[in-house]
């Protein structure tokens, strides 16, 4: 498809209701004011100027303007919209209908492959991650491919998560109370942030929970992100069949709030997909910290928790926070006894998945996530929390700070090893 005929306008009004918002912006440039890209450069207008706006001169075939493509995809815009009008999923289709009629890069497509970079990296974990901080390799990666060589990098772990929750010994709390729960990992949680993972499950059994891990890979979030629809959907497909093979009534809980946003709303809303299958995983599927909140509200967590005497910066990412859930985290890290809980009041860290590796966007990603590494500096230099990977990697990196998932700390809590 070209971008002379790549309108939302030609979209059905079934397609997600795309059609419909578009006439309902007033411009009352709400979008444009919350938008993180758009405060910090001048080479991105703004999600309103790009989206219904730019998306009504598409219709008269005008070619999108490339400026969309700065467009981080944060999803802020439509959080923000008081007229409900899908600004991110506008902007979304038009940019890779942009990218396909110019080609999708080499580096784009090579980093949209995460399960095969985990799979790279960690039978050479230590001689992998000796060489992402080698500077004169990265300058050559950056002139070759386009990853920036100052940008965050994943750690690679010398063992995978699924290889440790086959030899592990389950806890002795664990299906003491009747009931099973799916752990989604991710590519992310099964090769780079495996201790995550690991505190995931330990903490579930501990509850009581028996925790079934069916082997599953990506869920295509990358892909999307860069264009790449068609294989994107491919791999939620197998990743929805995977999910399914373990209970088909038992609730699927993940420590990735960007995975886990890819099944509960992002492969509906962006790449239009609408089986019965990725419908069965998206309503079942929770993120852990949404989870153990729910059996708060039920009045059947746990709550014999260790004091811990911490004040705690906390980020939200943009991709949780599209979900619409609030900020589960905030509550559930409040509920240990002496932590103090201090979210950023940030839209984005800059990150926004793989946009703040590009060489050509890593200095406006560094702009955008500059309010956030200054709260975490003046909050708790030494430690943070935030719910994503590729988020926590940027955090990491920019301050120093060891920035956990916040389920780090609910397993410290539990007196949990």
């Amino acid at each position: 498809m070209t971008v002379e005929h790549m309108s939302i306008l030609d979209l059905s009004e079934e397609d997600f209701g795309l059609r419909s918002t578009l006439d309902a912006c007033v411009k009352c440039t709400i979008c444009e004011t919350q938008c993180p890209v758009a405060r910090v450069t001048d080479l991105f207008p703004g999600p309103k100027f790009v989206g219904p706006q730019g998306e009504r001169y598409r219709k008269d075939g005008q070619i999108v303007d490339s400026s969309i493509d700065y467009c981080s995809s944060c999803g802020t815009c439509t959080l923000v919209c008081p007229q409900g009008v899908k600004v991110a999923e506008i902007n979304h289709h038009a940019r890779t209908a942009m990218k396909e009629a110019k080609g999708i890069s080499l580096r784009d497509k090579l980093i949209a492959r995460t399960t095969f970079m985990g799979k790279v990296m960690t039978p050479v974990a230590p001689i992998a991650n000796w060489a992402l901080g080698v500077k004169p390799i990265r300058i050559i990666t950056e002139a070759v491919i386009g990853i920036h060589r100052s940008a965050p990098m994943p750690v690679a772990q010398t063992r995978t998560f699924e290889s440790w929750f086959k030899k592990h010994t389950p806890l002795p709390n664990a299906g003491t109370n009747g009931q099973q729960v799916i752990f989604f990992h991710g590519c992310a949680g099964e090769y780079f942030e495996v201790e995550t993972s690991i505190h995931s499950v330990q903490v579930l059994e501990h509850l009581g929970y028996e925790v079934l891990v069916p082997p599953h890979g990506c869920c295509g979030l990358a892909l999307q992100s860069n264009g790449l629809y068609d294989d994107a959907r491919k791999y939620v497909s197998r990743l929805s069949n995977d999910l399914r093979a373990a209970n088909r009534d038992a609730l699927i809980v993940t420590a990735s709030g960007s995975c886990g946003g890819m099944l509960k709303h992002e492969a509906k809303d962006i790449l239009r997909m609408d089986t019965p299958e990725l419908n069965d995983v998206s309503v079942r599927t929770r993120d852990i910290c949404e989870f153990l909140m729910d059996l708060y509200d039920e009045g059947t967590l746990d709550l014999n928790f260790q004091h811990m005497d911490l004040t705690i910066p906390y980020h939200a990412p943009c991709q949780l926070k599209s979900a619409g859930m609030g900020m589960p985290a905030v509550e559930l890290m409040g509920l240990i006894p002496g932590v103090k809980v201090v979210e950023s009041g940030q839209p984005c860290c800059g990150m926004a998945g793989t946009y703040g590796v590009k060489k050509e966007k890593y200095d406006i990603a560094q702009a955008v996530g500059q309010p956030v590494f200054d709260f975490i500096k003046q909050v708790n230099a030494e430690l943070a929390a935030c719910d994503t990977e590729t988020c926590r990697w940027q955090l990491r990196t920019a301050t120093g700070a060891n920035v956990v998932h916040p389920i780090w700390l609910i397993h410290k809590a539990y007196g949990l090893s």
